[in-house]
């Protein structure tokens, strides 16, 4: 193999197929990056056989050369080393050359580097995976979709289950649930689906944040490919692979409230900054818990009280309330989570009591939803 590569297409391609390797792993090969050279272009990999990344570096975009291949091959190269050496390399183009043995050279400027590397042929093969029966998500809708549900995953491994996002698609629309069964995040959009797709996978939250980075701002479409225990995502020159969890996810229509006790609408931005300065007094930990009560003429009063430190009461102009007065608690943290997933200017709130789950939304868009449920102060 042998190869001339401009530098800052491949430190990009290493960076994105770095997010899947591991130093953790029980095959050895798996802490390095497969390089493959064929005649359209360089193709690199990573993976921990959970999560496999592809990044393809075409010979030429847009009219303008970016590797010049010489001789096809391949090579594994240890990902610390070779990611570290491609980033500080001296001039704009790299050589790369593969010689007997897996013995690599690579030259940039004066510098030149050998590397050990390891057989290609032993690398373990990315899943093949059925094409055709995708559905397409616009890159920005894709992002925001993951912000906004991925952060109430759990992080505990009592229900594995519950460590993924339920992704959901059915009469061309796409629905995302996250819950650790304290809190509830969900949104929904239409999708373009090229038949009458119907799936219900689970996507472990680790996975999609590591694609959240990788993907760029566009509006260019993502495909999403989904098998028994894959799923794989298409962007531009890039493949990102995902195992699904297994087991079925727990039927989460049940858990949000149809009817409501009192409603309160507020500026979503006030509202948080006050549930901000509440938790600054709020202990970490379990405890980071804030009251909420309505007063009259539509104030609300937001407090906290920790006795070793002290206390805190704020009072916020509500836009409206309806409905019953009500005193609650719950964690800060949740508050502030759903509350910075939710866009728009005014927000709705929904309780019903004080020991039942209340639910935000935008005014207005039924798209996206945020449940908690309250704490047991009282």
């Amino acid at each position: 193999m042998k190869f001339v590569i401009q530098r800052d297409k491949l430190v990009q391609s290493v960076q994105d197929v770095m997010k899947a390797v591991t130093s953790r792993t029980t095959i050895p090969i798996l802490t390095g990056i497969k390089i493959i050279a064929t005649e359209d272009g360089v193709t690199l990999t990573g993976s921990d056989s959970d999560i496999s990344i592809e990044s393809f570096i075409p010979n030429e975009e847009e009219g303008k050369e970016i590797v010049e291949i010489m001789q096809p091959g391949g090579i594994v190269l240890q990902a610390k080393f070779f990611s570290e050496i491609v980033k500080k390399l001296p001039r704009d183009t790299v050589e790369m050359e593969v010689l007997n043995h897996f013995q690599t050279v690579i030259r940039s400027g004066q510098a030149e580097f050998n590397l050990n590397g390891l057989d290609p042929e032993e690398y373990p093969h990315l899943p093949q995976i059925e094409e055709g029966n995708g559905i397409k998500v616009s890159t920005d809708l894709l992002k925001t979709m993951i912000r906004q549900t991925v952060f109430a995953v759990s992080t505990s491994e009592t229900r594995p289950i519950l460590t993924g996002v339920n992704c959901q698609v059915a009469d061309g629309s796409l629905s995302c649930i996250a819950t650790d069964s304290h809190r509830l995040a969900m949104r929904k959009a239409p999708i373009e689906t090229n038949h009458d797709a119907a799936y219900n996978i689970v996507i472990p939250g680790k996975s999609l944040n590591e694609l959240n980075k990788i993907l760029d701002d566009t509006d260019e479409p993502v495909e999403i490919v989904i098998t028994e225990n894959q799923v794989l995502f298409k962007a531009k020159h890039l493949l990102f692979f995902s195992r699904l969890l297994e087991g079925n996810y727990p039927d989460t229509t049940r858990l949000i409230p149809t009817d409501t006790k009192t409603g309160i609408t507020l500026n979503t931005k006030e509202f948080l900054q006050a549930i901000d300065r509440a938790s600054l007094l709020a202990r970490e930990g379990r405890n980071n818990v804030v009251k909420l009560s309505t007063l009259e003429g539509g104030m609300i009063e937001i407090s906290s009280n920790t006795p070793e430190i002290g206390k805190v009461i704020e009072q916020v102009q509500s836009q409206s309330i309806e409905g019953e007065e009500l005193k609650i608690s719950f964690s800060a943290k949740y508050m502030m989570d759903a509350l910075k997933a939710i866009e728009g200017t005014e927000i709705h709130v929904n309780f019903t009591g004080a020991m039942r789950p209340f639910v935000l939304r935008p005014l207005h868009d039924d798209s996206i939803l945020q449940l908690i449920l309250p704490v047991r102060t009282y």
